[in-house]
């Protein structure tokens, strides 16, 4: 598409041409949801409801037992074993090229034992397939699907490359992604709504913390110490904020001064505020740029975050800082409209919140200069930099017009900090770096009790169901290992009447707000994820995380339980664990549990002793802190973190997880 049409999208606002209908009668699916047959709705389709050799817009798609038959079948509708779909329309703005691909890659694919089948029918619109987001037993009144959640487009990515290969929603491959996501309030109250802290919230004045680099700015106890101006004072207080937590009053006089900084410190400890404080401190201080509508939008702050969720939560905390300001914060992100994205920024861009594969291609489309950019933050930095994200972050940092490490101020925060993640973070930081390490209220934190199950894989399911049942209608996020599992778990518990509702990357952006939205009312008190809503997600009063499948690496499972015990309120973790598949985690659950002071089973010391974890120790060091500062070990002694594993293991993106 040609730079003169983005501009007539950006003019002309967007106006929905077609109303999404699900027309249940039009449908019938065998007994193991292998085909589609569509009835004709009108005589002119008479011949045309198994051939439609005139549409372009179709794909057939093979699979029986496999998942490798990408392709088209001949524009011709298979049968039997086969599955396909179609897609309708009459929507003139979308060239054939744009619809002519198979399959979305959302886990809608067909297998002998799913029974996975359903459509939807657009009126004057694009089709859309229905697949592993709400079929699952199409008559099933329980079948899995949340309230209301429809899909209305294409997949943001193109078929066959995430956007964090740089497959993007505007490439001509994939089908044009019209999605444009609701605006959030503007009244004041809606902008400082802030949850009660908990109980516990005092006790972060003992927490231990330490500093390492050279001349370290003293930390602040109070936010008057910060000299903030009057207006993020006010801010402050009217977000709710009267006492800083530990990470706070050692980030934000780093930042103040300058500092490039890399900070560990446990899930829901305040790490937002931490970075935006002083560098909105910075910008107010400083002056910014008077640019709206400006053709090319120089922001003077860029923050990356892996997940759309946890970069839009990162966008709404800057927009309640900057209230009353002259700053402008922008938030970005795939599977929305890129016209959208790009109207958002020409109308004035101070602090670009961006996921990586639509921040690079805003970028490609030039329509973000980094000339002006002093201030890079990259949150959850150990996934930003680990195989998922980090050739994109070293693309941004080499984009012409981005000043050198020297020139600009870079933030890294997270809850874990591998090893061979800190040496990546090497070509982003100055040398000077400080390292602010904050002690665990346990990285597995002492607010979350913590229990860890002997369960086998065939008796998960019926072990979930008994203690959801217990728990009641409080709120729980169920974690698994892969997206097609997520599905699969929350159409079972709908089918055991317990309101269910999952988000993971191969759902379209609106089902992912829609799920996220549902679970937060507690319309939908059981949320199943994957780890792509583990990191950062910020969910008030989630009181229960489960972990159905342990993930691979401790690192993940202090940042899934990490969704409950926020802010001081106590939570609980339940995890399975299967002796079949889990073994190699057994060492590091057993010190992350003592770490936190919590019971061990004795099962669970069993295992880990007869099992050798390379790289494994059971060293004092690392006790207090989730991560040590690695420029501090280079005597011949790899550094260990809380996990215990040397730093060679770094974490590996779950099931090809689509982070962006």
């Amino acid at each position: 598409m040609g730079d003169e049409d983005w501009e007539a999208e950006i003019i002309k606002p967007h106006m929905s041409s077609y109303v999404p209908v699900f027309e249940k009668e039009r449908y019938s699916s065998g007994a193991n949801g292998d085909t589609f047959n569509r009835t004709p709705p009108s005589s002119s389709d008479a011949g045309e409801s198994n051939k439609r050799e005139n549409t372009s817009a179709m794909g057939g798609f093979g699979v029986g037992k496999s998942f490798g038959n990408r392709g088209f079948s001949n524009n011709k509708f298979e049968e039997g074993d086969n599955s396909g779909f179609w897609r309708e329309s009459n929507n003139d703005c979308e060239d054939n090229r744009t619809r002519n691909r198979g399959f979305s890659k959302r886990g809608g694919y067909q297998d002998g034992n799913d029974s996975e089948a359903s459509g939807s029918s657009r009126r004057g619109g694009r089709g859309s397939f229905r697949g592993c987001r709400g079929g699952f037993g199409l008559g099933s009144p329980s079948g899995y699907r949340g309230l209301n959640e429809e899909v209305v487009t294409g997949s943001g990515k193109n078929s066959w490359k995430s956007e964090a290969e740089g497959g993007e929603s505007g490439d001509t491959q994939g089908p044009k992604v019209t999605y444009i996501p609701p605006p959030p309030p503007e009244d004041e109250d809606s902008i400082f709504a802030h949850y009660q802290t908990g109980i516990n919230f005092d006790k972060y004045d003992t927490i231990l913390v330490e500093v390492s680099g050279h001349d370290a700015p003293p930390a602040i106890l109070t936010f008057e110490e910060a000299n903030l101006c009057q207006t993020l004072n006010n801010n402050i207080s009217k977000a709710g904020y009267t006492k800083l937590t530990p990470v706070q009053k050692y980030s934000i006089p780093i930042i103040l001064a300058g500092r490039d900084l890399m900070a560990c410190a446990q899930t829901g400890s305040g790490k937002t505020a931490a970075f935006l404080l002083p560098i909105l401190a910075h910008m107010m201080r400083d002056g910014i740029t008077a640019s709206r509508f400006k053709e090319l939008q120089e922001p003077e702050c860029i923050i990356v975050a892996p997940t759309r969720e946890l970069i839009n939560q990162i966008y709404l905390e800057a927009r309640k800082f900057s209230f009353g300001t002259c700053v402008r914060a922008v938030v970005i992100y795939g599977g929305t409209q890129l016209g959208h994205s790009i109207r958002q920024i020409v109308q004035g861009c101070n602090i670009l919140c961006a996921t990586p594969g639509r921040l690079m291609d805003i970028i490609g489309k030039e329509k973000i200069g980094l000339r002006q950019v002093k201030h890079l933050v990259l949150d959850e930095a150990d996934r930003m930099l680990d195989m998922g994200f980090g050739p994109e972050m070293k693309k941004l940092i080499s984009c012409p017009g981005m000043p050198s490490k020297e020139q600009r101020q870079t933030l890294m925060f997270s809850a874990t900090f591998p090893e061979e993640i800190q040496r990546l973070a090497g070509e982003f930081l100055k040398s000077n770096y400080l390292f602010v390490a904050v002690g665990q209220v346990g990285g597995a934190c002492r607010d979350v009790q913590q229990t860890i199950l002997q369960v086998g894989q065939y008796s998960k399911r019926e072990k979930l169901v008994e203690i959801l049942r217990n728990i009641g209608d409080e709120r729980t996020m169920v974690f698994v290992e892969t997206k097609k599992k997520a599905d699969f778990i929350a159409t079972f518990l709908c089918q055991e009447k317990i309101s269910t509702t999952s988000i993971h990357g191969d759902r379209e952006q609106r089902e992912r707000e829609q799920a996220l939205g549902d679970f937060r009312c507690g319309k939908c008190p059981v949320l199943v994820a994957t780890s792509v809503a583990a990191r950062g997600l910020d969910i008030e009063n989630v009181q229960h995380v489960i972990n159905f499948d342990l993930p691979s690496t401790i690192d993940e499972y202090v940042h899934r339980i990490g969704r409950t015990g926020r802010c001081g309120n106590t939570g609980r973790a339940i995890s399975f664990f299967d002796p079949e598949s889990d073994n190699h985690l057994a060492q590091p659950l057993v010190k992350v549990l003592s770490d936190a002071q919590q019971d061990v089973p004795a099962w669970l010391e069993e295992i880990a002793f007869s099992t050798y974890v390379p790289g494994f120790s059971g060293s004092a060091r690392g006790n207090v802190f989730a991560s040590v500062d690695t420029r501090k070990n280079y005597q011949g002694k790899s550094t260990l973190n809380t996990a215990g594993f040397s730093s060679s293991q770094t974490p590996n993106p779950v099931d090809d997880e689509s982070w962006d």
